[in-house]
């Protein structure tokens, strides 16, 4: 099941998409999908958790030796924005690229998880595109605010996938595209610390609650993102998340 949010006539929706991407509210009213705002697929999200260099093709492309444990780091959620509504490149910067990623949602409290059992504490997968600018960059092992933390510069959506219906999570193909154009093209099997992994790992330290996100990293495939560039996102039985991008005088005035 496809579980999402969207504003309809001034009104916040729970719904379903079914897989012709037809939306449903819980009621079974039927909305045409042009009449409707996508919105962040959860109202109250917890902790932001996001890998670095968790392909091993990525930190190759990188110079960057794979890291022997998951770099872990946290966004905030003023970063988070929805399908189809906007992002921006900030004034002055050289390099802003995407990071098309898989992203766990933990759907009940874990603490000292085992491996085995990781995806049962998962409620299903979305995707975001965890955008980055690279002028900041001090190095993978320490990416700064600057980097990782601006308004809007991580879509996520269009919908949460209810874990069990997704087939082969160590195998689903991952794709962007700039415009129409194919820039990156990787698989979820080139993940260096897998989702069960990365739940048993962090579940370790510290206790995860519903509504925590684990993004879980991009494969290769680096592009400059400029203003007036739409970018799609799609994962393999997910979907697709796309997202204009504005420069940053546009975006603040709209907001």
């Amino acid at each position: 099941m496809k579980r999402a949010r969207i504003s309809h006539h001034g009104q916040v929706l729970d719904v379903l998409v079914d897989e012709q991407d037809v939306i449903t509210t819980l009621e079974g009213e039927v909305i045409a999908s042009d009449d409707v705002r996508w919105l962040s697929p959860l109202e109250n999200p917890g902790t932001i958790f996001a890998l670095g260099l968790n392909y091993a093709d990525h930190a190759s492309e990188l110079a960057f030796e794979p890291p022997k444990e998951p770099l872990v780091f946290l966004k905030g959620q003023n970063t988070l924005t929805a399908h189809q509504q906007p992002s921006y490149r900030p004034d002055g910067i050289e390099f802003m690229h995407y990071e098309c990623e898989l992203v766990a949602v933990v759907g009940k409290e874990a603490r000292n998880v085992r491996r085995e059992d990781a995806l049962d504490y998962i409620s299903g997968f979305t995707i975001c595109n965890d955008y980055a600018i690279r002028d900041y960059l001090e190095n993978y092992y320490r990416p700064n605010l600057r980097v990782k933390s601006r308004d809007s510069l991580c879509p996520m959506g269009p919908w949460i996938v209810d874990t069990g219906d997704i087939k082969d999570l160590s195998d689903l193909k991952i794709e962007t595209r700039v415009n129409g154009e194919l820039t990156q093209s990787g698989t979820t099997a080139d993940m260096i610390f897998d989702v069960p992994f990365l739940v048993e790992y962090l579940s370790q330290f510290m206790t995860l609650k519903p509504g925590d996100l684990i993004a879980t990293g991009t494969p290769k495939g680096l592009k400059d993102i400029l203003p007036g560039d739409v970018v799609s996102c799609s994962i393999e039985q997910i979907g697709t998340l796309e997202n204009p991008v504005l420069s940053e005088q546009e975006f603040y005035a709209q907001r």
